[in-house]
């Protein structure tokens, strides 16, 4: 990874310590997001898999929050917006259809509210982007020179 570290690893001084504060946001938030819009398509539709759709939603929210927070507080990275947006997607993506298949067998087979299987699978999700974003969204070649591109 090239360019300085995030404004948050001035005060933190720890990148795994800023990745878990950060996470520890977008988990909220994405969470929040969840929880509001299963409230209320529950109230509206009532209708079985109505989870899939509020995953859906609140995962395109989350990442799009998610991705500007690591990106500027946590990994500082210049240029390649587009490709790192793509990365990081594709890092949540694996995330995504695990919480899918789980969420399934959580809510449909086993009987759990959304909500609750959602926060349980919350644990997995948030392994997984550790890793993925650490060695993947974010990673420049160590030999590359920082680019100075607009963001």
């Amino acid at each position: 990874m090239r360019g300085g570290p995030g404004p948050l690893l001035a005060v933190v001084k720890d990148q795994r310590l800023a990745f878990l504060i950060v996470g520890g946001l977008n988990t909220a938030v994405g969470f929040g997001l969840f929880v509001g819009f299963q409230l209320l398509f529950d109230t509206v539709w009532h209708w079985e898999f109505a989870y899939f759709v509020t995953l859906t939603l609140s995962h395109i929210l989350g990442v799009l929050f998610a991705f500007m927070m690591y990106r500027h507080l946590v990994f500082r990275v210049r240029g390649h917006v587009w490709l790192d947006l793509a990365r990081f997607e594709s890092v949540y993506l694996v995330s995504l259809g695990i919480n899918y298949v789980a969420l399934f067998v959580f809510v449909t087979l086993l009987g759990w509210p959304p909500i609750v299987a959602q926060l349980v699978i919350l644990v997995i999700t948030t392994l997984i982007s550790w890793f993925g974003h650490k060695y993947f969204s974010f990673r420049r070649p160590s030999a590359a020179a920082p680019r100075e591109e607009a963001e």
